[in-house]
């Protein structure tokens, strides 16, 4: 892990170890896999662009129940703040009507994405949704909308790294990294 790195005018300091990304996913992966059990249902994996790539990634391996994976692109912030508007930038690659459907994202903070992505994906007829993040910033979430897996439960704090960006960049780092003010 680097002990600090720069994204454009910003410094960021090591806060995540990719070993505890991982040992997160494992945790996240084997309470899917005890949902799915025996099910003869093939569930969709709805992957939220660009941030949950890494995540989807590394869940998907260690799933051991056939899924299919079916993508998405929102987006709602500028910098390092959310704009609190939900923008669909490319819409679903697949269908989900009559599916059960795990949307996949790398953070909830305030919520606002999942409430729009749990109504646009009933808009669009799943039978199921379980909501699935690798992150979780609590203090700041306030929506009703349950949260089936988490990862790991993080203060609130502009983190990049491992998915996750300022600005498009960063997404590359194995580990996460949070803003050094």
């Amino acid at each position: 892990m680097e002990s600090k790195i720069k994204l454009q005018d910003k410094s960021f300091k090591p806060f995540i170890p990719y070993e505890k990304i991982t040992a997160a996913i494992d945790g996240v992966a084997e309470k899917i896999n005890a949902d799915y059990k025996g099910s003869n249902d093939v569930p969709v994996l709805l992957c939220i662009l660009n941030g949950s790539i890494m995540f989807t990634s590394e869940l998907m391996k260690r799933l051991n129940f056939n899924c299919e994976l079916v993508t998405m692109k929102l987006s709602s912030y500028r910098g390092t703040s959310s704009t609190g508007v939900v923008r669909e930038v490319m819409g679903m690659t697949g269908s989900v009507e009559g599916r059960k459907v795990i949307i996949v994202e790398d953070i909830v903070d305030t919520g606002n994405t999942i409430v729009e992505l749990v109504n646009t994906v009933k808009g669009k007829g799943a039978i199921d949704i379980k909501v699935c993040t690798m992150l979780l910033k609590p203090e700041v979430y306030d929506k009703t909308v349950k949260l089936d897996y988490v990862g790991m439960e993080i203060p609130n704090a502009f983190i990049v790294g491992f998915g996750l960006d300022y600005n498009e960049l960063g997404r590359n780092y194995k580990d996460i990294y949070v803003i050094d003010n």
